[in-house]
C-alpha cells in the first residue's frame, strides 16, 4: 500500500511542474509563439504522465482517499513558484499548508 502513496507523490509533483510548464509557457505572447514554446508540450505531456497515474492509482486505492490526496500539488506548486519563480510565501500559505497537511494525514489513517 505504501508505493501507492508514494505514486500519488509523484502523481502530484508531476500535476504541479505541469502547471509551471504552462505558467512558463504563457508568456509566450501570441498563438504562434505558444504552439512554437517547449513548455507547451512538456507541461502538457506532464499532465497526461500524471492523469494516466491517477488512473493507476485508483485502480488501487479508495476514490475517497485518492482525490483529497492529491490537494498535496498545491504544496508542491508554492514550494516550485518560491524556489522557481520567487514568489512569496506568506504566514497564510504556511497556515494553508500546514491544514493540507492536517487533512490529508487524517484521510489517509
Amino acid at each position: 500500500m505504501m508505493i501507492y502513496f508514494v505514486l500519488l507523490l509523484v502523481m502530484t509533483l508531476l500535476g504541479s511542474v505541469a502547471s509551471l510548464s504552462l505558467k512558463k509557457a504563457s508568456g509566450s505572447g501570441s498563438l504562434i509563439g505558444l504552439l512554437k514554446n517547449v513548455n507547451l508540450y512538456v507541461g502538457g505531456f506532464l499532465y497526461l504522465s500524471s492523469a494516466v497515474l491517477n488512473i493507476y492509482i485508483l485502480r488501487h486505492m479508495d476514490y475517497s482517499v485518492v482525490l483529497p490526496l492529491t490537494s498535496i500539488t498545491y504544496i508542491w506548486t508554492m514550494i516550485l513558484s518560491y524556489m522557481i519563480l520567487k514568489e512569496k510565501i506568506t504566514k497564510k500559505k504556511i497556515l494553508g499548508v500546514f491544514f493540507i497537511i492536517a487533512g490529508a494525514v487524517l484521510i489517509s489513517l
